[in-house]
C-alpha cells in the first residue's frame, strides 16, 4: 500500500499547481482523502478531504475558493488544485487516505491511516 505525492514546485504569487496524489495495491475511491501541508517550523495542517461515503469536498478557510480537490477513479488519484497561490500556501504538502467520515476526525492528522510522502510548494513574492 502506497500513495506517492507530486506536483509541487516554485511558482510566483497568483500562480497555479495541481498537486497529484497516487494510490498503489488499494482503491483510493473507496477512503476518504486528505490534503494537508507544513511549513517550516509549524505543525501539520490539514488543507482539503474527500469524503468516501458521499464524495463531498471539505476545505480550510483560508483555500476556500482557491483550492479544488477531485478524484479520478481510473487512474486511482486524487489531485489538489491551487490556484491564486500565495506565499503563505508555501508548504510540504502531504496526501494522506483512511476511512474517517466525521468532518473533525477528518481535519486530524489520526484520522488517516496512509500518507504519501510530501511534496514541495514554494510560492515566491
Amino acid at each position: 500500500v502506497q500513495l506517492q505525492a507530486c506536483g509541487g514546485g516554485l511558482v510566483q504569487a497568483g500562480g497555479s499547481l495541481r498537486l497529484s496524489c497516487a494510490a498503489f495495491g488499494f482503491t483510493l475511491g473507496y477512503n476518504t482523502i486528505g490534503w494537508f501541508r507544513q511549513a517550516p517550523g509549524k505543525e501539520r495542517e490539514w488543507v482539503s478531504g474527500l469524503r468516501r461515503n458521499d464524495g463531498r469536498e471539505y476545505y480550510t478557510d483560508s483555500v476556500k475558493g482557491r483550492f479544488t480537490i477531485s478524484r479520478d477513479n481510473a487512474k486511482n488519484t486524487v489531485y489538489l488544485q491551487m490556484n491564486s497561490l500565495k506565499p503563505d500556501d508555501t508548504a510540504v504538502y502531504y496526501c494522506a487516505s483512511g476511512s474517517r467520515t466525521i468532518l473533525s476526525t477528518m481535519r486530524s492528522v489520526n484520522g488517516y491511516d496512509y500518507w504519501g510522502q510530501g511534496t514541495l510548494v514554494t510560492v515566491s513574492r
